[in-house]
């Protein structure tokens, strides 16, 4: 009997812990890059993968593989901070251009919100875009910036366009996650 009573108690204390973090009720894991200063969640079942000459790091979902997060990291010329490269709106145009839709790439991204919010003492854009593929497929990309230390952070999601609803929750969860320090 004591066995059964015991063994009851170690399920419920189990099961509260593994329900106690907001990641895990979200179904999202946390990814932490102590080197670089960023941390974000991620869609449980994704995997990260190595990337050469690109993204700091790549996570994708192992079944649909085309959805994915990566951040991006780049230099800030003179030390400026995020208003002074310019508005959400500004920054989400540059972005489109230079790495969203660059020329030359065959896809064409329109920016269809950018907001700003504040965590920590730190300032954050969120853009949102629908991208058209050469292959008349459509995506959704969101994404986050911020600039720390004289760099700039991009946190970018991406899904198709015919997922997007069925998953739009969790990748601005993961979207609204990411913060640098």
């Amino acid at each position: 009997m004591w066995k059964r009573i015991v063994l009851i108690l170690l399920l419920v204390f189990s099961f509260s812990l593994s329900n106690s973090g907001v990641a895990a009720a979200a179904g999202l894991n946390s990814f932490v890059d102590t080197t670089d200063g960023y941390q974000f969640l991620y869609p449980n079942g994704w995997v990260q993968v190595k990337v050469a000459d690109g993204p700091d790091v790549v996570f994708h979902d192992l079944i649909q593989v085309t959805e994915n997060v990566s951040v991006v990291i780049s230099p800030v010329p003179d030390n400026k901070t995020l208003a002074e490269l310019g508005t959400p709106g500004e920054v989400g145009y540059k972005l489109s251009k230079n790495a969203i839709a660059p020329p030359d790439s065959g896809r064409k991204a329109e920016l269809v919100n950018a907001a700003q919010r504040e965590s920590k003492g730190k300032t954050y854009y969120l853009l949102e875009y629908e991208v058209q593929l050469p292959n008349n497929k459509k995506r959704h990309n969101l994404a986050s910036v911020a600039v720390s230390r004289g760099k700039l952070f991009t946190f970018n999601a991406s899904v198709t366009e015919n997922r997007w609803q069925r998953v739009k929750q969790i990748i601005e969860s993961c979207v609204n996650s990411f913060s640098v320090y």
